[in-house]
């Protein structure tokens, strides 16, 4: 089971860092910096992701999927977002075909 409160605890410590000056903290740096910053980080950090399992070394996976986490997270407090949104939508999806939740997002 995944210790959602370590999720919460790192969203808390983002949240902060938004305030914090970006010359003391790489998480404020990236939020100075706005959106294209945080976003470029994010892809970088899914090619990392993708390299890492097609070289098949799952320890180096687990740290770029962490890396990729960890900047989504970021994405998501810079749009006022939380862990609990992204929790929501699985809530919502769960038991739910793919096919048809995708079907679903066309319709809307």
């Amino acid at each position: 089971m995944i210790d959602i409160e370590v999720l919460h605890r790192v969203a808390a410590t983002l949240a902060e860092r938004k305030k914090a000056d970006p010359d003391s903290s790489y998480v404020s740096s990236l939020y100075a910096k706005g959106t294209d910053a945080i976003c470029k980080k994010v892809a970088e950090e899914g090619a990392e992701t993708i390299m890492a399992a097609k070289d098949g070394d799952r320890l180096h996976l687990v740290w770029e999927v962490t890396d990729l986490w960890f900047h989504s997270l970021v994405l998501l407090t810079h749009f006022g977002l939380s862990v609990d949104d992204v929790l929501a939508e699985f809530r919502r999806r769960e038991g739910v075909s793919g096919i048809d939740e995708k079907r679903s997002r066309s319709q809307a």
